[in-house]
């Protein structure tokens, strides 16, 4: 079939607006017809060279999916025809990842995604990217990577748990552990940053300090659930310092959710002795090396990863009750909704720091 699709064709160039071809499901694959998509702070590394991981060219950029199942392959048992879905890191279920329990990561996403792709244009295969590639109508994806969610939950919200609102809320609720009536802080409020302050806030955390250089980020801070706001740009003197003493002596848990090594460094350096937890969520350029000073893991203080916020896909229709019980907004955090043929005008928007998530109707 044909499908209506973004397509990047090399490295830093803009996304063109063409028809693609889409073959029909093998074993184990689900045809998926795409009614909403997120543009995602990964995709925009993946196209512009920062990050090489599970990106290819030509390509078919986007993650963040929801839709309906069209069609089902043979031997898939997960999924029929008319079910609402979301697109996800995959979860095979018995790789030696998957069988201890202990991690989000499969070995089904360090394989060869150009011979899992099921579209081409111009006769090329195009490279879904980390697998999945949303940003067309329609496309298929291995039964794997699919999540199945309640039919009532509105497409343009639905999309963000495919990785911006899960990845934030996870990376506080389930790598990080907050705790109730702790101290939070919370770097870099775009898109997951603010979603890692709702994850606080669900959690309990008494006093969560959202900071950015964006002034304009403080009111939408203050209601996801932070109780101050830090605009380094304004703090006279040293940040950190500044930082540790509104925090009563460094945080109980800290966040990097830009991908900057100085700023992971800072994230660090403000976790309390003792025991304060700081965890990455920001993806950094691959060539980026952080150096943290051992005498700081030897006062107590751990640094840890957030991989997709440590969530699993089964994970996921919880958090999207969440939503729909009204107990976390993800409907404030989209601030502009698009047709795919505006897809780099909302990149550009990113790029200058405009907005928060915007996402890609295909209705």
């Amino acid at each position: 079939m044909e499908s209506k699709a973004a397509v990047a064709l090399a490295k830093n160039e803009r996304m063109i607006i063409e028809t693609i071809n889409v073959a029909p499901p093998q074993e184990g694959e689900v045809l998926v017809e795409i009614k909403a998509t997120g543009l995602c702070h990964s995709d925009l590394h993946g196209m512009d060279g920062s990050w090489d991981f599970s990106t290819g060219f030509p390509g078919l950029f986007g993650h963040e999916g929801a839709g309906i199942v069209r069609e089902i392959g043979p031997g898939v048992s997960s999924f029929k025809p008319g079910d609402h879905v979301l697109t996800f890191i995959p979860h095979c279920g018995h790789c030696p990842l998957c069988s201890t329990g202990k991690t989000n990561l499969c070995y089904a996403s360090f394989v060869d995604f150009l011979e899992t792709s099921r579209v081409d244009f111009d006769g090329q295969k195009l490279y879904p990217f980390l697998g999945l590639g949303t940003f067309t109508n329609f496309n298929v994806f291995r039964e794997m990577s699919l999540v199945k969610v309640r039919d009532d939950a509105p497409f343009d919200e639905l999309c963000y748990f495919s990785c911006g609102a899960t990845t934030g809320m996870g990376a506080a609720l389930h790598t990080a552990k907050v705790e109730a009536g702790s101290t939070v802080i919370v770097f870099g409020l775009g898109g997951v940053g603010l979603n890692v302050v709702q994850g606080a806030r669900l959690a309990g955390a008494t006093q969560i300090i959202a900071v950015d250089t964006n002034p304009a980020k403080e009111a939408i801070a203050r209601k996801m659930g932070a109780t101050e706001f830090v605009n380094p740009k304004t703090v006279e003197g040293d940040l950190a310092g500044h930082l540790n003493e509104i925090s009563g002596g460094g945080a109980d848990f800290t966040f990097e959710v830009v991908g900057n090594t100085q700023l992971m460094q800072l994230a660090f350096e403000c976790t309390k002795i003792g025991w304060g937890k700081c965890t990455i969520v920001g993806i950094a350029p691959d060539e980026a090396r952080l150096e943290v000073p051992p005498t700081m893991l030897v006062q107590g203080k751990s640094l840890i990863g957030s991989p997709m916020g440590g969530v699993t896909g089964s994970q996921i229709p919880a958090m999207v009750d969440l939503m729909m019980d009204g107990k976390i907004d993800v409907a404030s955090l989209i601030t502009d909704r698009l047709p795919i043929d505006q897809i780099n005008e909302g990149y550009d928007k990113m790029k200058r720091g405009e907005g928060i998530r915007s996402v890609v109707m295909f209705d």
